[in-house]
């Protein structure tokens, strides 16, 4: 079993280290533009399990569910792959993997995103708590919202660190010619 996790770090740095298409992360405002694309998946996830919990479970409910989740994925898989690549798997990668600035980052970005998520899930208590007390005790959600809900916050927990990363990653200092 350690032999196949080491082989699978070993595959996953190596990877990190590729240069895929190097033009789309190659400035800050190119990576600010991959990290919004990711936000934007992101975002396209919650509206999702709005449209599951507005709508409840109904055919037209069903159809826009997916083509919401296509179009995220669409955009969410790529842009997570090139920012991954453009920090060099700053918060993929393991720790005994990463130079000491790489890991000062990664705590930083990973602290950020802790505070955001918290956030995130003191808002969600809120509008479960307001909808609850609006709507009654014979109010339920279905497991459609719950599950798309949770899916949402899932991701956004996963790759939060990645996205505050990459925006705050710096460009490389310019060549000397000297």
């Amino acid at each position: 079993m350690a032999g196949w996790q080491e082989r699978w770090q070993r595959s996953q740095a190596e990877v990190m280290q590729r240069d895929m298409l190097p033009a789309w992360y190659a400035t800050r405002e190119r990576r600010r533009v991959l990290a919004a694309a990711a936000v934007f998946a992101l975002a396209l996830g919650w509206v999702n399990a709005v449209v599951a919990w507005v709508m409840g479970p109904t055919q037209t409910q069903r159809w826009i569910v997916l083509t919401l989740l296509v179009v995220m994925m669409v955009v969410y898989l790529p842009a997570v792959t090139l920012m991954n690549v453009a920090t060099r798997g700053v918060t993929a990668l393991a720790e005994r993997q990463l130079d000491e600035r790489q890991r000062g980052e990664r705590l930083r970005a990973v602290a950020l995103s802790h505070r955001t998520t918290t956030v995130i899930l003191a808002l969600l208590a809120v509008v479960f708590l307001v909808n609850g007390m609006a709507q009654g005790r014979g109010h339920t959600v279905s497991g459609s919202a719950m599950l798309h809900l949770f899916l949402a916050l899932a991701l956004t927990h996963f790759v939060l660190p990645l996205i505050v990363s990459c925006w705050r990653l710096p460009d490389p200092p310019p060549d000397d010619d000297d």
